[in-house]
């Protein structure tokens, strides 16, 4: 009998497993962890660069590691319509096989033995829908809506190097003992989004052109979808993070938000995983993503000493007091940023203990932010209460 997705993900190397406690689905330490100890370690499923930073040549494509001067490695320009740079050739071909041959070139994405040649007019129907994705993305400049349609890529190429006996690499969990890509995202929190019917159609558009039937991947859940992705979506951050990012000209609740304890602000690109997605928010938190090796491999470190069955913890946004702020004004501004990034007021000790600070008209505010606007898919939704009430296996 095969065994649950639960049982098989994450693997016992990860020092981890996946545990509902108050409704939700969080990440538990299955061994004592000493404070400063490396947890595990996380590759990423997709990533993308600020938009500030694509056409750079200052960051690799894929691993966002930083690129000397004189050292990186590049498509030929009829297929580098983004103008990608790369570290190396492994990620550049890392790259084009998970998701640029399907988004942005006119390369078969199935291999020899699996696909036919696009006719002239098939190749410039896809070629055509290609212009009117990237003329999305560069309006929009957005990481969310580039992490989706890479997704949708990436699950492609797994399925196609299973069906070629080709080698995928695990250390991303796109392939658990058995389960899929699609069975992760299945699992995770979103939030409601209304993207526009031009987003939407520009990816559809990519996907039938390239391989007619895949855009009903996206087709009807391109909303729920992109929910997932800006839900769990990360900052990747090196060092203190960068300092010349421009401030956005949009309202500050449209701004894009990812998970990382330095600010969006700092970031230099953003990832997925499948497995940190699952780690909850504290203004206390007793972990903190580090991206210690320079690329966008995720190291899970523990900020205290941890007991095994304690619930892993990271701040989604920049919990520390500034400079000038009293505790209550630190307390509301990131309790402002969590709802317009995620939709949820921040239940955690340190809030609940700053809150005695509060003048009366500040407690009648704070009662009215959302408690939580995130959901799962109603079938695990459903799927899950059984298994709370032990009427499944």
């Amino acid at each position: 009998m095969p065994l649950g997705f639960y049982e098989a993900f994450p693997p016992k190397s990860m020092k981890t497993r996946v545990e509902g406690r108050r409704g939700r689905k969080v990440l538990i330490v299955t061994e004592d962890v000493a404070a400063g100890e490396v947890i595990y370690k996380e590759q990423p499923v997709v990533t993308a660069l600020d938009a500030d930073l694509q056409e750079s040549g200052k960051y690799c494509a894929h691993c966002l590691r930083s690129i000397q001067s004189g050292t990186s490695v590049e498509l030929s320009k009829d297929a580098n319509p983004i103008n990608s740079t790369f570290c190396s050739k492994a990620c550049l071909t890392a790259n084009k096989t998970q998701s640029h041959n399907l988004l942005f070139t006119s390369e078969s994405p199935l291999p020899p033995a699996l696909g036919q040649p696009l006719s002239a007019e098939g190749r410039a129907a896809r070629l055509k829908a290609q212009e009117r994705y990237i003329a999305l993305l560069k309006k929009e400049k957005r990481a969310a809506p580039v992490l989706l349609g890479r997704f949708i890529a990436r699950q492609i190429a797994v399925e196609t190097a299973k069906m070629s006996n080709l080698a995928t690499p695990d250390s991303d969990f796109t392939n658990a003992e058995g389960y899929l890509l699609a069975d992760h995202i299945e699992r995770l929190r979103y939030i409601d989004l209304k993207p526009s019917q031009e987003e939407r159609h520009a990816l559809v558009d990519v996907l039938q052109t390239a391989l007619p039937g895949i855009e009903n991947l996206v087709k009807d859940a391109y909303a729920t979808l992109l929910g997932k992705i800006t839900y769990n979506a990360f900052g990747v951050c090196f060092g203190d993070g960068r300092d010349d990012k421009s401030v956005s000209a949009a309202r500050p609740e449209d701004v894009e938000k990812t998970r990382t304890p330095l600010g969006t602000s700092r970031q230099i690109g953003t990832a997925f995983y499948t497995l940190s997605c699952y780690l909850a928010h504290s203004c206390d938190p007793n972990a903190h993503p580090s991206f210690s090796s320079g690329t966008a491999e995720l190291s899970l470190v523990a900020t205290r000493d941890l007991k095994k069955g304690d619930e892993l913890t990271i701040a989604y946004v920049d919990v520390k007091k500034r400079e000038g702020e009293t505790t209550v004004e630190c307390r509301r501004r990131r309790r402002i940023e969590l709802v317009r990034g995620w939709r949820f007021a921040c239940p955690c000790q340190r809030c609940v203990e700053e809150a005695k600070e509060l003048s009366g008209e500040e407690k009648v505010i704070d009662a009215t932010l959302e408690k939580d606007g995130s959901k799962v898919d109603a079938v695990v939704s459903r799927y899950d209460s059984e298994v709370e009430n032990n009427n499944v296996e």
